[in-house]
């Protein structure tokens, strides 16, 4: 049995913001990428090493979505992954507590 994909309110509210900004020049896109986000996310239920060590905090990890990195932490002793942050990768590493 795999692990649950929880999101945090933050990457909610980072993931709401990606899709209105794509959403001012194009709806579809930006429905069609959200939706790619949350699915990627979701391989995390089944594979949740699947992303690699964030090197600035040993307990998270994160994993390419081009252009976005998806920040997560895995908990192990009650299967959860929670998603913790949607991240652009031309900004500058976010502060992950």
């Amino acid at each position: 049995m795999g692990y649950q994909v929880i999101f945090a309110p933050q990457a909610i509210e980072r993931l709401e913001e990606i899709v209105r900004y794509i959403a001012q020049n194009n709806p579809r896109a930006a429905e069609k990428f959200g939706l790619h986000l949350v699915d990627r996310a979701g391989l995390l239920a089944n594979f949740p090493e699947l992303g690699r060590p964030y090197r600035k905090r040993g307990n998270v990890r994160r994993l390419w979505c081009k252009p976005y990195w998806i920040y997560y932490r895995v908990q192990r002793d009650e299967r959860i992954v929670e998603v913790m942050e949607f991240w652009h990768s031309a900004r500058r590493e976010p502060e992950i507590r």
